[in-house]
């Protein structure tokens, strides 16, 4: 279901295509919740059929169309619920920690290179959100540029204090894997693992 608001926070800002969307959320939403392509428009007919959000046809260049959407007063009503009411936590599905409980049974190689590997993703996540954070002070993304023209002037630094709140968490937990990973490379040679 988090796949229907992050579309309707973005159709929020504006109409959009189902191309324009993708872009947006590749560069926005995506960094927060991650969406394949290949569900964004089965999610958008899924809306469409709940009238969250109706579609137009526009053309496009001489013989073209594409479908732009907007959110109606039924997907404004849902998303201000799922926004002001409880969040729904998922059971934990953590294929790293799975992994880690039971790595007496790899090679003393094996478990290194998993948690230089795990360090490896984990300061990549941690570079992109720390390059994020600073576009959001620097207002330099073009969804939240386009969010700040919908939104009064009066509201905008609420705007960018919670954008930089859903961020600084994302920062926060790669930080915490990669202590995570080094204390179990500290956990190995402090075993004798291996020697």
């Amino acid at each position: 279901m988090s796949l229907r608001y992050a579309l309707l926070a973005l159709l929020r800002v504006g109409p959009m295509s189902g191309y324009d969307l993708q872009k947006q959320f590749d560069t926005s939403v995506g960094h927060l919740w991650h969406a394949p392509d290949s569900q964004i428009y089965p999610e958008l007919r899924k809306m469409e059929k709940a009238e969250l959000i109706e579609g137009e046809e526009q053309v496009r260049g001489t013989r073209g169309t594409r479908r732009v959407y907007h959110v109606t007063a039924a997907g404004e009503e849902d998303y201000l619920a799922w926004m002001n009411g409880p969040l729904s936590y998922a059971r934990v599905r953590e294929p790293a920690s799975l992994k880690a409980a039971y790595l007496e049974a790899a090679t003393p190689e094996a478990a290194r290179s998993f948690l230089e590997d795990h360090i490896a993703h984990w300061q990549g996540e941690l570079d992109q959100w720390e390059a994020e954070l600073e576009r959001v002070d620097a207002h330099g993304t073009p969804m939240l540029r386009e969010r700040l023209a919908v939104t009064p002037p009066e509201d905008h630094a609420r705007v960018v204090a919670f954008k930089r709140f859903g961020y600084e968490n994302l920062v926060e937990r790669a930080r915490t894997e990669i202590g995570w990973a080094k204390r179990g490379l500290d956990l190995i040679d402090g075993l004798g693992y291996g020697s």
